[in-house]
């Protein structure tokens, strides 16, 4: 039996389809089913996003935060629905009240926090953080609903 309070990049990608460069959680340090995750996402130069994101002064895109939250949600409900079969694969379908509060730079550790607020319809709706040095750097409300399985 798999523990799944707490996974590194290989149970993340057992609960997640996707894959670098695309996988933007690296580590989730704990998790609660049907409650809350809290995942790292460690900022590197070398992110392909970077070259173009902008040259010269590299900077996250806003939108690459928001989709690691995403990410963490769908590890959340993955965890939370373990014994449903067929598993079924999350997908954003919505994001409410994005703050973007500070830069997020290489070098970064970018801790990412996500609570179930409620499921409604099979739709997931979450409460997120994203912080650097215990400081915010994006927060939004997101939902996530299944469609299709994996």
């Amino acid at each position: 039996m798999t523990d799944w309070s707490t996974l590194d990049a290989k149970k993340i990608m057992e609960a997640l389809p996707h894959r670098y460069p695309f996988l933007l959680i690296d580590k989730v340090l704990s998790c609660t089913a049907g409650e809350s995750i809290t995942a790292v996402k460690n900022v590197t130069s070398n992110e392909p996003f970077f070259q173009g994101h902008f040259p010269g002064n590299p900077v996250m895109p806003g939108v690459l935060v928001i989709e690691a939250m995403a990410q963490a949600g769908g590890v959340l409900s993955h965890v939370t629905m373990i014994d449903v079969e067929p598993k079924p694969l999350f997908f954003l379908v919505g994001v409410n009240n994005a703050r973007f509060r500070r830069t997020v730079l290489p070098g970064d550790q970018l801790i990412v926090e996500v609570e179930v607020e409620r499921v409604k319809r099979g739709i997931w709706f979450y409460k997120c953080t994203a912080k650097v040095d215990g400081k915010l750097a994006v927060a939004a409300d997101i939902m996530c609903a299944p469609g299709g399985e994996r």
